[in-house]
């Protein structure tokens, strides 16, 4: 599904990615982790063609991207922050995006499942920062997309629509759908990673499933297990 070569990025005298190789080519929930800097979100947005890379190849579906745009048609992103226009009601924007994509019904489904109905004729701009990430879902799982993007997903949401999302998750991962999850939430992760991804400084310290984490740092819970590394590292 996504195999990512050599990958580099600078911002200025700063290197966020170093030489990153990963290969994803099993669906399930890949959990990409680390702290603030460490490189999750640029190399999310290299692969979403947001951001480019100074070096280095990404191949998804073995179809070299860069430069490209098509392939975003086989793709759903939820970014950290919904910043929509301001003046759009919440209807308009479902609309538009679905116009610029396919026709879609599940947007209907998802509406009342996060009880949107109340907020369509409102402007983005009125809405709460949670209500505004419950769209952000909407517009994000309402496509049949084989590979799904969250940036931070959980981010204002209240336990009702988190547990929702967990659902969405869970549901779009039995379809046989690569799901790739960034979050400082460890228990989210805990729970539904089916492979855990350690970015630091731009280079990946660790792959694998979070019981060999716990294993490799001699620790009981996640969060430790991740404290393990920065220890090490920075020690």
């Amino acid at each position: 599904m996504v195999n990512i070569q050599h990958l580099y990025k600078s911002f200025g005298p700063v290197d966020v990615l170093q030489g990153v190789n990963l290969k994803i080519d099993e669906s399930g929930i890949v959990a990409i982790l680390g702290p603030n800097g460490s490189g999750k979100t640029t190399l999310i947005k290299s692969m979403l063609g947001m951001v480019i890379p100074q070096k280095g190849e990404i191949f998804i579906d073995e179809q070299q991207v860069l430069g490209k745009w098509e392939y975003r048609n086989d793709i759903s992103y939820m970014p950290q922050i919904a910043n929509f226009p301001q003046n759009l009601r919440v209807k308009e924007l479902i609309n538009m995006i679905k116009n610029l994509r396919t026709e879609t019904s599940l947007d209907q489904e998802l509406i009342e499942q996060f009880k949107l109905q109340p907020f369509l004729d409102k402007k983005l701009g009125t809405l709460s920062g949670g209500t505004r990430q419950k769209v952000n879902i909407v517009l994000t799982f309402m496509f049949d997309s084989p590979l799904i993007i969250l940036d931070e997903p959980t981010t204002g949401l209240d336990p009702v629509a988190l547990i929702y999302l967990k659902q969405l998750i869970a549901e779009e991962k039995a379809k046989g759908k690569t799901i790739l999850i960034t979050t400082h939430i460890m228990n989210l992760v805990e729970e539904v990673a089916d492979r855990v991804i350690f970015l630091l400084d731009g280079n990946i310290y660790f792959d694998g499933t979070v019981d060999a984490l716990k294993q490799q740092t001699q620790q009981e819970n996640l969060e430790h297990a991740i404290a393990e590394i920065l220890k090490n590292t920075y020690a």
